[in-house]
């Protein structure tokens, strides 16, 4: 039964029915070892951070973090699992086709594709790109200079935790210097986003997050065509939204922080119009509305709510290789680009000394 959030779960149960040849052996019924609601089991949610009991005891948000760790995307991932048909390159270009100049474009084009451009096409009753334009306005300069910062604390967050990590290590999608490029190509992303008109229907940004949900498709796909190292039972759905939840909203999460410390309840006009380029950010990247809330105690709820469900795990051969070539190559590369400037070195510099900290944003540090 899922009485307080009824539409997601019937989405996350469409999978089975959509692409019974990847889902049909996941029991959506059962929650994966990865979800605990035992309070005697360590989550990956500090106390320190925010009490877990609270959490726990809300049937509401309880339901919400269960039902969004077995929900992938059901309009991207049925167009990634035509890969062995058109071949990853063929996907892309497909898809970079029907971003530019349209589906119809597109020769052939498969009704994936179709309904994959259809649901980023068909924008939200709460939409308001004027806000929207405002909001990326007011994110630009933040983008520029932190998100080669913050990104990184995201993955590294991300890769601090066995049950969310696994997927990247089987697929190799994050393996050796794909972990240090990937941490890249996500920067430029959360970068281009935030340019003028990125987030318009022909707009760069637009096509990028289509470009970003392929590529965690084909993690999915890639994971769960090999079942017999993907554990459904343990892990759940390869790279569920809930785990994609933090590096969408991880600038709001810390505008709700200083916000609420401040004793404020709600958002600034400028903070509600970054929150609205944000939501529509994501909205486009496939998570549901259900995991993008409209205030500063949503935001944090979101967040502590899915720690506080995910058991706390940190496998060395997973996380510790992930982390490891990660943040080497990454700094070098910065390194070798900057040492003509000085004042670029020490710019490179400080944004590799604050990889650690950074990781701080998802998982703060105590005061």
């Amino acid at each position: 039964m899922s009485p307080h959030y009824p539409e997601l779960a019937e989405r996350v149960r469409s999978q089975r029915a959509l692409q019974p040849e990847l889902y049909g052996s996941i029991d959506f019924d059962e929650a994966p070892f990865r979800f605990t609601v035992d309070p005697g089991d360590k989550s990956s949610l500090p106390g320190w951070v925010a009490p877990r009991e609270p959490l726990l005891a809300d049937d509401r948000v309880v339901e919400l973090m269960r039902t969004a760790t077995m929900l992938g995307d059901v309009v991207a991932d049925p167009y990634a699992a035509l890969a062995p048909e058109y071949g990853v390159k063929g996907l892309i270009g497909m898809l970079r086709q029907a971003c530019r100049a349209g589906v119809d474009s597109v020769p052939g084009a498969p009704e994936e594709l179709r309904a994959f451009l259809a649901a980023m096409e068909a924008t939200p009753a709460w939409l308001d790109m004027e806000l929207v334009e405002e909001g990326a306005r007011h994110s630009r300069v933040g983008a520029a200079f932190l998100s080669p910062v913050l990104i990184r604390g995201a993955f590294l967050a991300t890769f601090l935790n066995t049950y969310a990590a696994l997927p990247m290590t089987l697929t190799g999608a994050l393996s050796g210097r794909r972990a240090a490029r990937r941490v890249n190509e996500t920067a430029s992303f959360f970068a281009v986003t935030t340019l003028p008109g990125a987030l318009e229907r022909h707009g760069e940004g637009f096509e990028a997050a289509a470009m970003v949900r392929l590529m965690h498709s084909m993690v999915r796909y890639n994971a769960l065509a090999r079942g017999d190292r993907w554990d459904a039972d343990v892990y759940g759905v390869p790279l569920p939204q809930v785990d994609q939840m933090p590096a969408g909203l991880i600038n709001m999460y810390l505008l709700a922080t200083m916000a609420i410390r401040r004793g404020r309840t709600e958002f600034s006009a400028r903070e509600r119009a970054i929150l609205e380029f944000s939501r529509y950010r994501c909205f486009l990247l496939g998570l549901p509305e259900e995991l993008l809330p409209t205030t500063a105690a949503g935001i944090l709820e979101v967040f502590h709510g899915r720690a506080a469900v995910l058991r706390d795990d940190f496998d060395d051969a997973t996380c510790g290789a992930l982390v490891r070539s990660t943040i080497p190559r990454t700094c070098a590369r910065a390194a070798r680009a900057t040492t003509a400037s000085p004042t670029r070195s020490r710019r490179a510099g400080a944004g590799c000394s604050s990889s650690a900290s950074a990781a701080a944003t998802a998982r703060p540090r105590p005061p």
